[in-house]
């Protein structure tokens, strides 16, 4: 009881060989996080198209919730880039943006995605997540990154402008360029360029002029914080607001609120796929950070735990004024490169924020939106990586489509119809991919037990028998090709009496595959020739054995490809055989 009760409260676990030093590295940990969270959870939330309190109530028990129930000790959770644009695409089409009922769609669709990942994660459906493959992920990151960016630059020019794909916010600013604030963008642009060159040119300059280099990397996470700091002074100080510049406004001086998801049918029936696309994307986004981060320290990733912890953290979101969260990667990166050791650091993280919600909020009454929208650009652009079309297009053709389209769509027609095709796309590659299994005609190599392909290597082979090693599992897509090629292969050469099936690759055979290899079975038996297999795995035995195919066979089950050799040919071991 106490092992299952740990297995899911991870807590329990590592809060038990809790120490001083790992106090000591969360607290710090915590520290320049929260400073770099700041800013951005403010951010992220105008992108959701919410209030910038929504930010950080989505950044505080949704923290605590995975510090507790998660399974990364580095990942920080919270807004991220992607999601709160998808947030922002699926709320807008059920309620407008600025009412109330804007804001209860996004913390029911925060909920809702919470109840997916929970219910997935118990289920034991991690693995749900690889029908996104990783080029499809990266062509649709790219375009979210790219459709991210353009849509803050109404803020950088402050005008007005609407749209979910590029043609529609591209079409929108053009046509609103005559209105372009000119203190806005001056805002804007000097922020953004600003913030461009803390993250590459700060550290160093400051390392050089002799500050510790942890010192100048803390300096370096403040930088959006300074951005904040001097625009809003600079906007209370010259009284810009007053011409025109757009600012946050007050913003509430309190807590999360507990708050409770919308039960309207046509809401839930509204938002249940946009929720469980956000479930998907935000899962494939956090454990591929969470994964990587636990590689270098050699710690362990339960993915189905893990969408438990991302499961809870959502419905705290959605039950205290938030929208839907996971793993982000620059802070999760952030938290441990500033060598935080538990989960601990983001409840910490937590309380920072929480701090901030209570303390800080008056001083942010002047912050222009402007500078929000650089802080957006400035993380965002980091996504964009084209650099994987040349990858593909030199590895493989069809990856290669898959991530144009999967970029032309999100583009085009928006994250929604982007993801979704991203889905089908990745199912069909597989389905694609694997419908025409490598198959090689074997044969052995001298004087060892072992084959290969007859066009790599210099092997014996005899006339009257066809080896075929099946690189793939057998089921529906690819059963008629092997059935096909079988067929071609042997009605092109007369003399042979023995086709062997070479299995060391097959792990499974499904119904379909089965009544193909039955059909070719008959079909070899009438031409006088017999069917063997060879190295079939005990799984797969298993469950042959339970269809009448193995007492059908015309041929018998080598237990290796050199037995079957042996036996068809009559020919002795070689003295000198590898074993």
């Amino acid at each position: 009881m106490i092992e299952t009760l740990r297995k899911y409260v991870p807590v329990l676990e590592w809060g038990r060989h809790y120490t001083r030093d790992a106090l000591q590295n969360d607290m710090m940990a915590a520290v320049i996080v929260t400073i770099m969270l700041i800013p951005q959870s403010l951010a992220y939330a105008m992108l959701a198209g919410l209030p910038p309190e929504a930010g950080l109530y989505a950044s505080i028990l949704p923290i605590i919730l995975y510090a507790i129930f998660g399974t990364s000790r580095a990942l920080a959770v919270g807004p991220v880039a992607v999601v709160s644009l998808m947030t922002a695409a699926a709320v807008g089409q059920v309620a407008d943006q600025g009412t109330m009922g804007y804001a209860l769609a996004a913390l029911t669709l925060a909920a809702m995605s919470g109840a997916i990942l929970l219910a997935m994660g118990l289920l034991k459906l991690g693995f749900l997540a690889n029908f996104l493959s990783h080029p499809v992920i990266a062509g649709f990151i790219t375009a979210s990154g790219i459709l991210i960016a353009v849509s803050q630059l109404k803020h950088i020019f402050g005008v007005s402008a609407h749209g979910h794909t590029l043609p529609q916010i591209a079409g929108s600013l053009i046509a609103n360029l005559g209105d372009v604030n000119p203190i806005t963008l001056v805002i804007g642009v000097v922020s953004t360029v600003f913030l461009f060159w803390v993250r590459k040119g700060l550290k160093p300059l400051l390392i050089a002029r002799g500050m510790r280099p942890k010192l100048a990397d803390i300096a370096q996470k403040a930088g959006p914080v300074a951005a904040v700091v001097v625009t809003t002074l600079a906007v209370w100080g010259f009284g810009l607001s007053a011409r025109g510049v757009s600012i946050v406004g007050a913003v509430p001086q309190s807590l999360p609120p507990l708050t409770m998801p919308s039960l309207n049918f046509d809401l839930l029936t509204a938002l249940f796929v946009p929720a469980l696309l956000i479930s998907v994307i935000g899962f494939v986004e956090s454990i591929s950070v969470a994964q990587t981060l636990a590689a270098k320290k050699r710690q362990r990733i339960d993915p189905n735990q893990e969408l438990i912890g991302l499961g809870a953290a959502n419905l705290g979101a959605g039950f205290t004024g938030g929208y839907p969260v996971t793993g982000g990667f620059a802070r999760s990166v952030v938290n441990y490169d500033a060598g935080a050791e538990t989960p601990a650091a983001g409840a910490y993280t937590a309380v920072g924020l929480a701090i901030a919600a209570l303390a800080l909020t008056p001083l942010i009454y002047f912050l222009p939106t402007a500078t929000l929208a650089a802080t957006i650009i400035v993380a965002v652009l980091s996504l964009v990586d084209f650099s994987i079309l040349k990858t593909s297009w030199g590895y493989s053709k069809a990856d290669f489509a898959a991530v144009v389209a999967t970029i032309l769509l999100t583009l085009g027609f928006g994250v929604e119809t982007g993801v979704s095709a991203g889905v089908i796309l990745s199912i069909l590659l597989h389905l694609y991919k694997t419908s025409k299994p490598h198959v090689a005609e074997v044969g052995l190599v001298p004087g060892t037990q072992h084959f290969r392909n007859i066009h790599r290597h210099a092997v014996k082979t005899d006339p009257a028998i066809l080896t075929i090693r099946i690189d793939e599992s057998l089921y529906f897509p690819n059963a008629r090709f092997l059935e096909d090629y079988v067929l071609d292969r042997v009605g092109k050469d007369g003399p042979i009496r023995h086709v062997v099936l070479m299995c060391s690759a097959v792990n499974v055979i499904d119904f379909s595959a089965l009544e193909a290899l039955e059909a070719l079975n008959l079909r070899l038996k009438d031409m006088g020739i017999a069917l063997h297999l060879s190295e079939v795995k005990g799984p797969v035995t298993d469950r042959l054995k339970k269809s009448h195919f193995l007492d059908d066979l015309s041929g018998r089950v080598f237990l290796s490809q050199y037995d079957a050799w042996v036996a068809l040919t009559g020919a002795p071991p070689p003295a000198n055989a590898a074993e």
